[in-house]
């Protein structure tokens, strides 16, 4: 099988430079061994929420330059400013054709309300999950707070205190809907995948519009679990149309609707421009001799390669198996790449569980075009992208998804340059 380029890894950063190279006429494969960090993550994408030094960013691109001092090592500060403006841009058109309702902008962070009610920094969010800007307070007055009867992964207790603490008026309520005493009697079973599946059909639908209704007295908006409109953003937005309040949505403990409904929707788009995704499937080694066709072995494919003109790793950090660590040090186990780590054990971390984690930023090596290195020769027809990257702390920088999607583009516009320089 032969490709124009092949991705190792269907996270964000896989799927984002799968469809910018099929969008311009690629014949792309994602090679993706597991489930995508994605689902996992709350749906909402952050850019960058704090410098190394621990100053809060407001502006995340009028930032950069103080990021490339404090960190000249991060993917943005490789990059450059001038780069990292323009991506940042174009993924918030690239998210907009993939059918993805986001609120937000990269020239401004907003606060975004978390699983328990306290509000955090980010780039852009689900437009269903509620937000605010930077210095002001959320625009209600009064709040329901709508649990599900018997579903643990979502705290309304917990969230109407954080909002009680924020100002404003709340009231608890646990949604009965006999629609989901199956799954009840399942614990197992009863997680917010689940439930959105039952509650998506339209029959259970008009219940849950009913019940919401019934409940929506004397309160400005209602906010409950996202367990409502996983693959069928018609029916989230049936929902919402027809409760008598706004209705808001939080992210709960994972499997997450908001990650899953984002990966879904970028699957499709790569999908829908040809891309090939291989699920399931892992790298077991390449041959990535300078000046040939990469031949890529996976364990699926056995002795039959695929054959690429280029090859991404998009495989993801310790999370995604893309990092390894043991008594011997942090490795890269497909290719073998130099890795940023540290080669003392007891400074992978510290002792303060809230503080940043040296850890977190190790990972590859690469040049300002994110090609890696083995030994310390550049490997030119390879570009690692995403979590799988050191020099950033994606938590306490708050960058992870932005990397992700800029390195992503970044990588993309290299190999169509490196084309159209071979025409």
């Amino acid at each position: 099988m032969k490709f124009d380029t092949v991705m190792i890894g269907g996270g964000l950063a896989g799927l984002l430079c799968g469809i910018r190279l099929a969008e311009a006429g690629q014949k792309c494969a994602i090679v993706s061994s597991g489930q995508s960090a994605l689902h996992f993550s709350s749906g909402s994408l952050d850019l960058l929420c704090h410098l190394p030094d621990g100053s809060a960013v407001e502006q995340p691109l009028a930032a950069l330059e103080s990021l490339a001092v404090q960190a000249p090592q991060h993917p943005y500060s490789l990059m450059g400013h001038d780069a990292v403006v323009r991506y940042a841009a174009e993924s918030e058109r690239l998210l907009e054709r993939s059918g993805l309702a986001l609120v937000g902008s990269c020239q401004q962070n907003h606060l975004r309300v978390t699983p328990l009610g306290t509000r955090r920094a980010t780039w852009l969010s689900p437009n269903e999950v509620p937000v605010s800007a930077l210095d002001q307070p959320l625009p209600w007055e009064r709040v329901l707070v709508a649990g599900i009867e018997g579903f643990l992964d979502f705290q309304p207790h917990l969230v109407a205190n954080s909002l009680a603490e924020q100002g404003i008026e709340t009231k608890i309520a646990e949604l009965t809907l006999p629609a989901l005493d199956r799954l009840r009697n399942n614990p197992s079973e009863f997680r917010a995948v689940n439930i959105a599946r039952v509650l998506d059909l339209p029959d259970n639908q008009q219940l849950l519009i009913d019940e919401l209704n019934r409940l929506a007295q004397q309160v400005d908006a209602i906010i409950m679990p996202a367990c409502v409109g996983m693959e069928q953003a018609d029916a989230l937005e049936h929902l919402r149309s027809r409760v008598r309040v706004p209705l808001l949505l939080l992210p709960t403990l994972p499997p997450s609707v908001l990650g899953m409904r984002l990966h879904h929707l970028l699957r499709r788009r790569f999908q829908a421009l040809g891309g090939v995704i291989m699920p399931g499937d892992a790298v077991l080694r390449a041959d990535l001799e300078e000046g040939s066709e990469a031949r890529i072995y996976t364990r699926n494919h056995t002795d039959i390669p695929l054959r690429a003109k280029n090859v991404v790793l998009a495989s993801g950090s310790f999370f995604s198996n893309g990092l390894k660590a043991d008594f011997n040090g942090v490795t890269e186990p497909v290719f073998g790449l130099d890795v940023i780590s540290e080669n003392e054990r007891a400074n992978w971390s510290t002792e303060n569980m809230f503080a940043p984690q040296p850890y977190l930023q190790f990972g590859v090596s690469t040049d300002e075009q994110l090609h890696p290195t083995v030994g310390g020769k550049v490997v030119s027809n390879l570009r690692v992208i995403g979590a799988v990257l050191g020099g950033y702390d994606p938590i306490q920088q708050g960058c992870g998804a932005g990397v992700s999607m800029l390195t992503a583009l970044h990588a993309a516009e290299q190999i169509l340059a490196k084309a159209e320089g071979a025409l």
